[in-house]
């Protein structure tokens, strides 16, 4: 184990009141942003950058602002897993994989993204490399030994890739000049750092002004202490919620749970810290199962919570189609593309969030305020609200048709039911019926 995980416990439950005082500031583009987790190798029948650049314009419709695109990088051949192995078990720092295409077809990629809008981000494994990567034969000294000198894994299950030894501080001019070398060369606007938290927080802090320099990057870690706002990231994964969600859904917690767990959030995690809401992504998909398989008939109404509780909502590859298939995580298994209403719920939700400046991410976004209901057990309900501006949200959580009313409702003049795009009438005494999993957001300016 290397000596400065045992620190992260700590750190996690110790450090809110230096997080809050300390917390980076994130680029001013990135609060009102929806991000887009793309998996190439899965997203078209060829896989590759050349087709997915044509996608582009449905994105741009869809609303997404970040696309953030798993691991370009060649893949290990040796110990591969699979037929084409892990995405997270990179060969070349500097290279790009052939068989997703050429650096210049990635280079016209990212020029495109941002004439129409986008940001570009790109998945980082600073933790480990393949066993053929060329730095294990140039500088063995980078790598963690066992006690016979034998390179090992960071996780025994990870049998594929072998683990880098932070405490050479010679790795970090290596690591930063490789990601150095992706702003230069190809423009792009941040990184997402696989298991940031296997890496020593004093990397992340020597990194982050040495790329900020460059450019005003956006940075998520795949990680969620308070302490990572500090070093290098804007913003860090919800899981928590993630796995309230999932427990919501089959009965064995309270909807009214969320609460509890975003007071905790206020407590540990400074107003600028973004968190990543989601309820699927890559590993979830892979190897804990679908949405669907975890959600059920709730998944449209845990979208509309991902979309409206504090943080940036992730859509993940295939989400907007419905998916509803584990992707193969080492074999070719591209998504079937087919006609969805989750698309059509979705461009609504990222056009909400973009609307309303009270949902946007971290401080600039408007505190969330419970609003009770007669039927607590089943409904979550809560408004945010600034000025005149106010999105009003009441979801069932249950697969039982219900109906409530509301105690300590805001007046909302001129309210209208922003999904439905019909106008409605919000005055004491209102009460709703709702289907089983069923949801309203109402808007008011």
């Amino acid at each position: 184990m290397k000596k400065y995980f045992l620190y992260s416990f700590f750190l996690f439950f110790f450090v809110g009141n230096l997080a809050a005082q300390k917390a980076l500031k994130a680029p001013a583009w990135s609060y009102d942003q929806t991000i887009f987790e793309v998996n190439l190798r899965q997203y078209t029948p060829s896989g590759t950058i050349k087709a997915f650049e044509a996608e582009l314009p449905r994105l741009q419709k869809l609303g997404v602002g970040i696309l953030w695109f798993m691991p370009l990088h060649p893949i290990g051949v040796e110990n591969r897993k699979g037929t084409l192995g892990s995405y997270y078990s990179v060969k070349d720092y500097y290279g790009l994989d052939p068989n997703l295409g050429t650096p210049k077809d990635f280079k016209l990629l990212v020029a495109e993204a941002h004439k129409l809008g986008m940001h570009v981000i790109i998945d980082w494994v600073a933790n480990h490399t393949s066993w053929d990567n060329a730095l294990v034969k140039s500088h063995p000294e980078f790598y963690m030994h066992d006690s016979t000198g034998k390179f090992i894994p960071p996780v025994a299950d990870w049998t594929d890739v072998i683990d880098l030894n932070y405490e050479n501080e010679a790795l970090w001019a290596y690591m930063t000049g490789a990601m150095e070398y992706w702003i230069k060369e190809y423009d792009i606007d941040g990184f997402r750092c696989d298991v940031a938290g296997m890496v020593p927080e004093a990397f992340w802090s020597y990194l982050f002004p040495k790329l900020s320099a460059l450019k005003n990057l956006f940075m998520l870690a795949e990680d969620e202490r308070p302490v990572d706002h500090t070093t290098a990231f804007h913003m860090t994964y919800g899981w928590n919620m993630y796995h309230l969600f999932n427990e919501i859904a089959k009965g064995k917690n309270s909807p009214q749970d969320i609460f509890a767990l975003l007071q905790h959030e206020d407590s540990v995690y400074s107003p600028r810290a973004f968190r990543m809401r989601f309820i699927t992504n890559h590993d979830e998909n892979s190897w804990n199962g679908t949405e669907y398989e975890r959600l059920g008939d709730g998944v449209k109404a845990f979208s509309v919570l991902e979309f409206t509780l504090p943080g940036m909502p992730l859509i993940y590859s295939g989400q907007e189609a419905g998916l509803n298939k584990r992707l193969s995580f080492f074999e070719r298994d591209p998504i079937e593309w087919k006609q969805s209403d989750m698309a059509p719920l979705l461009t609504n939700l990222v056009s909400l969030k973009k609307e309303f400046k009270v949902l946007d991410a971290a401080d600039k976004g408007a505190p969330l305020t419970q609003v009770h209901n007669s039927n607590e057990n089943n409904v979550i309900s809560f408004v945010r609200a600034k000025g005149k501006e106010k999105v009003f949200v009441v979801v069932n959580l249950s697969k039982e048709e219900t109906e409530a009313s509301f105690q300590n409702l805001p007046a909302m003049a001129n309210a209208k039911d922003f999904l439905a795009k019909q106008k409605v009438n919000i005055r004491k005494g209102f009460s709703l019926k709702l289907k089983p999993w069923g949801y309203k957001v109402f808007v008011c300016k």
